[in-house]
């Protein structure tokens, strides 16, 4: 579609990109606000390149975290001043008012040149294998999961108890499969198995490309040795984090992985005779923060499980603090963002992980 508008001599230019499947709304703005060009590109690298081939100044350009974001990433990077993902749940005033392409993409170049916009972090390409491959490892132990669920779900149907893991040996399944007394269930408990033995094959497959490959970066080696963490969940770190360095403190690397504490509070302050005073009795809610990476925070948690049970030196800490009087669940929070911490840490320092330095790991 034909553009509007003429470019501006601005040297600074503000685009805001609706991004779909198909097309993509463009919105230029320049450093006063005002909107001097738009477009409807089609989703090809070779329009999208063309069309900034064609814009001249300093180029910030912004769209949201989704499907194409880190394709569309790599792609402008090279050939614009900056690139800032935004995370779309971080964009209330997204959702009011009028809502089309071309109205979003000028509310996100608008963002972007008020310094409004809450980055996604993208840009470490050397762990992109890595990357990948812990994305599939994770999402074939997600679906056999899911098959397993479906398994025991089926045999509660029927009133059949099931609990352990019994079920899903291949040992004693024409046994459990006598157990169902109705042919079209049996038969789908059968379509059930057949899934169940496709995907311990692929996680099994995922699980070595994952491990082959994590051992090209030093840092896995490193992080191995914490304990609880072992071979899959440093991997698995490695990718999900990609950098140490982008989190200035152990405090945001919780906060990125679903283990920092937020507090809300409201009403604090009444009036008496005239004067504001606070309240005594605070009305405040304290809980973990509910915009996280769910990956890592699965990773920390089940590290934390697995320290609480397992012989060493956090498991001393976990009933030191039981002896306490402490929850079972707090402690396992406090491992969590332990291990969080160590990992980060010797990440940066490129430390092996000394046990004389683990109660210097605040949680």
């Amino acid at each position: 579609l034909p553009t509007k508008g003429a470019p501006s001599m601005s040297s600074e230019k503000y685009i805001g990109l609706d991004v779909h499947q198909a097309t993509i709304s463009a919105a230029v703005m320049d450093s006063q606000g005002k909107i001097i060009m738009e477009s409807i590109l089609e989703t090809k690298a070779a329009t999208i390149l063309e069309f900034f081939a064609g814009l001249h100044g300093s180029l910030f350009v912004t769209f949201e975290e989704g499907t194409s974001a880190a394709w569309l990433y790599d792609l402008l990077k090279p050939h614009v001043t900056e690139v800032l993902v935004c995370n779309p749940r971080k964009i209330p005033l997204h959702k009011q008012g009028n809502k089309s392409d071309k109205i979003d993409a000028r509310k996100l170049a608008e963002r972007l040149r008020l310094h409004d916009l809450t980055p996604v972090y993208h840009g470490e390409n050397g762990i992109r294998t890595l990357r990948e491959l812990a994305r599939s490892y994770l999402t074939v132990v997600k679906d056999l999961s899911r098959v397993m669920n479906r398994l025991k779900a089926l045999y509660r149907s029927w009133a059949i108890p099931c609990a352990g893991r019994d079920v899903y040996y291949t040992r004693h399944r024409s046994e459990w499969l006598d157990k169902i007394p109705e042919a079209g269930t049996r038969r789908r408990a059968e379509h059930l198995y057949e899934q169940l033995d496709l995907l311990q094959h692929l996680r099994q497959q995922a699980r070595r490309e994952l491990l082959t490959e994590s051992r090209k970066h030093a840092i896995t080696a490193k992080l191995r040795k914490i304990p609880s963490l072992g071979p899959i969940r440093s991997a698995l770190a490695v990718a999900l984090i990609q950098t140490p360095h982008r989190f200035r403190s152990k405090r945001q690397l919780w906060t990125y992985s679903g283990l920092g504490l937020e507090t809300r509070d409201s009403g604090e302050y009444h009036f008496v005779q005239g004067q504001p005073r606070r309240r005594k009795k605070q009305a405040t809610i304290r809980g973990l923060n509910k915009d996280y990476n769910h990956d890592l925070k699965g990773l920390f948690k089940g590290a934390a499980t697995r320290a609480s049970v397992k012989p060493g030196p956090f498991q001393e800490f976990y009933q030191r603090s039981i002896a306490k009087g402490i929850k079972p669940t707090m402690v396992r929070l406090t491992l969590a963002r332990k291990i969080a911490a160590i990992t980060l840490t010797l990440w940066k320092k490129g430390e092996d992980f000394d046990i004389h330095k683990l109660n210097s790991q605040a949680a």
